[in-house]
């Protein structure tokens, strides 16, 4: 549980962390991506967003754990510095802690520093300072200035290197200059670009510099690491209904259709699949903490919370790498087409009277409409080999994005509709057959979840989603 609370109720017994640095280098991102919510604070791209100290405490369960102080940004660093050198000249037997002290007790209401003022009043009372800084900017005199100031309260600083990504030349430039501070115990935590590991060692390396809040900590990451795996699961869980629902799914076609005309039924049968991924895309970014205002997905064609590249639009099979000489959907006779087993035996192989004499009573229980159907010239549509490989591959693409996506980004990227190399789950042929022949799996029951079959595909879909082991090679595709 996380929630924002006013600054003026303060939990003496909380850690105190407070998130300082220069203007528009992402403190409030920083924030935001550690809360998993969009609503804290204010983002934009002008400098001085936060104009005030404001306060977020952090959950394990029900247990608060630290209080995170999003503070102004230090819009002059320079005037504090010559203001805190008079300061010391004035008052030489000051230590550069008290000296801080002195110059809160001093400060007058509109000064000129009153921002700065903020930031050391939240300094001085925080057991822990996370520096944020973007690598992006080039290492200024003015950012060394505000890391000596704020040394001078004597609290520990972790730098949090922001906006990583493809800046590796300038972040190692400012490892270098830090180093001149002393200060070694820095940490890349992008809050656009989201990992949980990253977010993992900020907590340990606040562990490290906080001693007395070690087991408080460490239940928070035990607690988050465990959230964690729960929303991936939870989402990995969801896709599998999506690919179960469509595989199992069929729409009953009538013997005539009118030459040259789409069938209804087809039609019927697309917009199917398509309100069942478009539910499924609201459910992840729910699950996620995103809204469709909130999130355009980089190499995923979503905005606005909608599928912009229509499922059976022309081009996508190919763009995905898969076989465009088959339709996107097929009309076949059950048994044939759709190749179901009864009793083992394929009636798309064997005589209907064949396979009635050679099944057992159970096994005609089981399969007797399939049968039915075949004797009669009944005709189903259900969708194909690539429609259910593209469906996978769009969801496995989407969840990664949403897994790796932090909840500081406030602008819309450009979305590049062309796809990244994909792997299929092994045993995928196997598993998409089992499901096309279990048509009552399309909708959750006791019978189906309690089903062994259907356990054991749900467990290989949801491992292969999470790019999890389970002893067998998966199937890659690669776009052409």
């Amino acid at each position: 549980m996380i929630t924002a609370k006013p600054e003026s109720d303060h939990a003496a017994s909380l850690l105190d962390i407070a998130v300082v640095g220069h203007t528009n280098t992402g403190k409030t991102s920083l924030i935001r991506t550690m809360l998993r919510s969009t609503g804290f604070g204010k983002i934009e791209d002008a400098a001085g967003t936060t104009r005030h100290v404001e306060r977020a405490t952090i959950f394990a369960g029900g247990e608060a754990i630290l209080n995170l102080h999003d503070t102004p940004g230090i819009e002059d660093p320079y005037a504090l510095h010559s203001t805190l050198q008079l300061l010391a000249a004035r008052h030489k037997r000051l230590n550069p802690n008290e000296l801080l002290e002195k110059f809160m007790a001093d400060i007058a209401i509109n000064d000129p520093l009153e921002q700065e003022a903020k930031v050391i009043r939240q300094v001085l009372r925080s057991d822990v300072l996370l520096y944020v800084i973007d690598v992006r900017e080039p290492v200024l005199e003015k950012y060394l200035v505000e890391i000596e100031i704020l040394s001078k309260a004597m609290k520990p600083i972790i730098p949090v290197f922001n906006f990583i990504a493809a800046h590796r030349a300038e972040l190692e430039l400012w490892r270098r200059k830090l180093a001149v501070f002393n200060i070694h115990a820095s940490l890349e935590f992008d809050t656009v670009a989201f990992t949980f590991e990253a977010e993992k060692r900020l907590y340990q390396k606040i562990q490290s510099l906080a001693e007395t809040y070690y087991s408080k900590l460490q239940r928070l990451i035990d607690h988050r690491a465990k959230v964690w795996r729960q929303l991936c699961r939870s989402g990995a869980k969801r896709i599998t209904e999506l690919i179960v629902a469509v595989a199992c799914y069929r729409e009953h076609k009538g013997s005539h259709a009118p030459a040259g005309h789409t069938p209804s039924p087809t039609l019927k049968l697309q917009e199917f699949i398509r309100q069942a991924e478009q539910r499924c895309l609201h459910d992840l970014l729910a699950m996620f903490s995103f809204s469709k205002k909130d999130i355009a997905l980089q190499k995923i064609p979503v905005r606005d919370g909608q599928w912009q590249l229509d499922l059976f639009a022309p081009g996508v099979l190919k763009a995905y790498g898969l076989d465009v000489g088959s339709s996107a959907l097929k009309g076949a006779a059950a048994g044939a087409g759709i190749d179901l087993m009864v009793g083992g035996l394929s009636l798309g192989a064997a005589s209907v009277l064949g396979a009635l004499a050679g099944t057992g009573w159970s096994t005609f229980k089981r399969y007797g409409k399939e049968i039915q159907a075949k004797i009669q010239g009944t005709q189903w549509l259900c969708a194909d080999d690539n429609t259910l490989q593209l469906l996978y591959l769009r969801q496995q693409q989407l969840l990664d994005k949403l897994m790796h996506r932090g909840h500081a980004a406030c602008h819309v990227d450009h979305v590049d509709p062309t796809p990244e190399a994909g792997e299929l789950p092994s045993r995928w042929q196997e598993i998409i057959n089992v499901l096309r022949q279990n048509p009552a799996w399309n909708k959750p029951s006791n019978a189906r979840n309690h089903n062994t079959q259907y356990q054991s595909i749900e467990s290989a879909l949801v491992h292969a989603l999470l790019r999890m082991p389970d002893g067998h090679q998966a199937t890659t595709v690669s776009p052409g």
